[in-house]
């Protein structure tokens, strides 16, 4: 791929700057560290059971044994398993050094294999494979160079639909394809901008299309198959912007269902007549998103999750009577990945809880009984030792509440407590109340409380709520964080004095910015995959992306808006910055290029502000091989020890 050796050759000139002021450098596998000191073994001795915390994630039902493909990790990379009954050997078949993420069973072809994704190095390039239960083998069944996601299985089986930027590198045109045949391939509807197909009717002749312009702005399209037209579901009314969530065909009825904030602050799942173009709300009352949708084979019943202040919910109602929904009894934690059963009457997802692993599940239609079907290791830590959050709010500047997620040590502190800000990227996102191995760490081992906001920009707090942050309003978010510290100084468990931030993309450009608006009331910060320059990184972000992320941030190409993005942006208020700053970043990253990184550790250090770099040549976006995620998070840990807890 062209993207690793270009992201590395941008490191030679920062290698050169940092070499001219005498910054320690030095290279562990595939990870470039500077200034970074040796991991002492007792942190890699303590750290070792909570980065072996696993997870599994449910992906499809087996249509032979009745089994189901899962995503887990058991060496370095998440890779796909087949689990053949609750409890059951956790079978491994794929084994590749870069992550699986993606797995679906033709239904044609019951146990001959199924089809799967990956990207190399996290350059984000997803391919499609197909693999062969028989040999082991597997087969690129797309071009090898071009971005292609959102894969779809026909019903009938035998074909996948999917989105690919093949014809130019930037939009994504519909595409389908037979099982395993790369030769295949058919462009059914090419389009511009983002567009991915979401689900094929009853007699697989239309596909079901969702068009992303932003967020906020997402509208729904119903794509012939046999004529190569399509029409807009729903049409918008002039002037206004509805965002569209989940969208599925009923089964066996000319009908959609779909959630929508159209006349609503939240996402309500919505019954669409195809023929008449009748609407009908089905969650009237319900204060919150409707986030996951899935309908049954036979069509006669509906699944849905809904996100409650960061906790899921899951509802099942016979589409006969959709209005009249059951609660499904579970466990306080985060739900994804709803998919029936095609060949037997229950319904499959993940779910986490804040104490309890990520793991696969199943609920029996008929019974409501729930079945879990991994049991992920815990690393041998002891359940009961994790932390249940807190829900809090604070007050903003605009008398606004801002919810944010609390952990703290058990039992009564003999000095206040430390502080980590953990910030969400997105920035439309929303941290939930899910399990996370590395803040129970921060919590149980350094003794420091954990605050996750969800700060104004986050999702599912309603669409008003979601837009607070736009373009000229960015810097009201890191105001946000400002009225938080004034919380933090409000409670006599917590030390004011001691308090440090950390965020991973556009919570690593919020760290960098309220380490330059707070300085004097923040410790350290850590930045993972940040934007430090808003127009650089408009300008350097894969151009697939570019349009999306120019509706939330600006349009760097319109000379007032570029002015206010550069007057916001950390590398030109990197002068207010001297608290000690820890960098990481993926060579490969197709979404914030690593010259963000580079450029604001370079700025940093000309201006004598201490600074840790890691840079994983291997990686993009984040960290996904243990191996590396292990040296960062260790390396995270001692700079907090250092810097924070004194």
């Amino acid at each position: 791929m062209r993207r690793p050796v270009l992201a590395f050759a941008l490191l030679l000139p920062v290698l050169a700057f940092a070499a001219d002021i005498n910054v320690a450098r030095r290279e562990v596998g595939n990870l470039v560290l500077e200034d970074i000191p040796e991991i002492p073994k007792r942190i890699v001795e303590r750290t070792n059971q909570y980065h072996n915390t696993r997870s599994a994630s449910f992906l499809d039902f087996d249509p032979r044994s009745g089994g189901m493909l899962v995503v887990t990790r058991f060496a370095d990379t998440a890779q796909l398993h087949l689990v053949a009954s609750p409890g059951s050997y956790r079978q491994q078949l794929t084994f590749f050094p870069d992550a699986v993420t993606e797995g679906h069973f033709d239904p044609k072809r019951p146990g001959q294999g199924f089809i799967f994704r990956m990207d190399v190095g996290g350059n984000e390039f997803y391919q499609y494979f197909w693999y062969d239960s028989k040999t082991g083998k597997h087969t690129l069944i797309t071009d090898g160079k071009s971005r292609n996601t959102s894969l779809v299985p026909a019903n009938a089986g035998g074909r996948w639909a999917y989105a690919s930027t093949r014809r130019n590198g930037t939009d994504f045109d519909i595409y389908l394809q037979d099982s395993n045949d790369p030769g295949s391939a058919k462009l059914v509807k090419e389009v511009k901008g983002s567009w991915h197909p979401s689900d094929w009717s009853s007699d697989d002749k239309r596909l079901l299309l969702v068009n992303n312009i932003s967020i906020n702005e997402v509208y729904l399209h119903v794509l012939d198959l046999g004529t190569g037209e399509s029409k807009e579901i729903n049409p918008r009314t002039p002037g206004t912007k509805v965002a569209y969530g989940a969208a599925v065909f009923a089964r066996h009825e000319d009908n959609v269902y779909y959630s929508s904030d159209e006349g609503a602050e939240f996402l309500q799942l919505v019954k669409y007549e195809l023929g008449t173009g009748k609407k009908t709300v089905l969650t009237p009352n319900l204060k919150w998103d409707v986030d996951d949708i899935a309908v049954s084979a036979d069509g006669k019943w509906l699944a849905y999750t809904t996100n409650e202040g960061g906790t899921s919910a899951l509802y099942l109602a016979q589409t006969s009577n959709p209005t009249k929904a059951d609660k499904v009894t579970l466990p306080a934690g985060v739900i994804y990945g709803l998919r029936f059963d095609e060949t037997a009457p229950r319904v499959g997802f993940t779910m986490s809880g804040a104490r309890t692993g990520q793991d696969a599940y199943t609920v029996e239609v008929a019974t409501r009984a729930v079945t879990r079907w991994t049991f992920s290791e815990l690393g041998g830590l002891d359940p009961e030792s994790f932390v249940e959050p807190e829900l809090i709010e604070f007050v903003s500047f605009d008398r606004r509440k801002i919810p944010a997620w609390l952990y703290k040590p058990r039992g009564k502190p003999q000095r206040p407590l430390p502080v980590i800000i953990n910030i969400h990227g997105g920035p439309e996102a929303q941290t939930m109340a899910s399990f996370n191995p590395v803040v129970q760490y921060w919590v149980n081992e350094l003794g420091a409380a954990v605050l996750l906001p969800n700060v104004r920009g986050s999702s599912g707090y309603g669409k008003s709520y979601l837009q607070l942050d736009n373009a000229e309003k960015r810097e009201d978010s890191v105001k946000d964080i400002g009225k938080l510290l004034d919380w933090i100084a409000t409670r006599p468990e917590l030390d004011k004095t001691r308090v440090g931030v950390i965020g991973g993309s556009y919570g690593g450009y919020m760290v960098l910015a309220s380490m330059a608006h707070f300085n004097d009331r923040l410790r350290c910060g850590v930045d993972v995959v940040g934007i430090s320059n808003f127009v650089t990184f408009l300008e350097r972000t894969e151009s697939y992306r570019r349009d999306l992320r120019r509706v939330e941030y600006g349009d760097e190409r319109d000379a007032k808006m570029r002015a206010f993005l550069q007057s916001i942006s950390p590398t030109n208020l990197v002068q207010k910055i001297s608290k000690p700053m820890f960098v990481a970043q993926g060579a490969n990253d197709p979404r914030v290029p690593a010259s963000e990184a580079e450029q604001m550790v370079t700025a940093l250090r000309t201006r004598k502000t201490p600074v840790w770099y890691l840079l994983a040549k291997d990686e993009g976006h984040g960290f996904q091989k243990k191996v590396n995620r292990d040296h960062y998070l260790n390396a995270a840990s001692l700079f907090f020890e250092t810097y924070l807890l004194q």
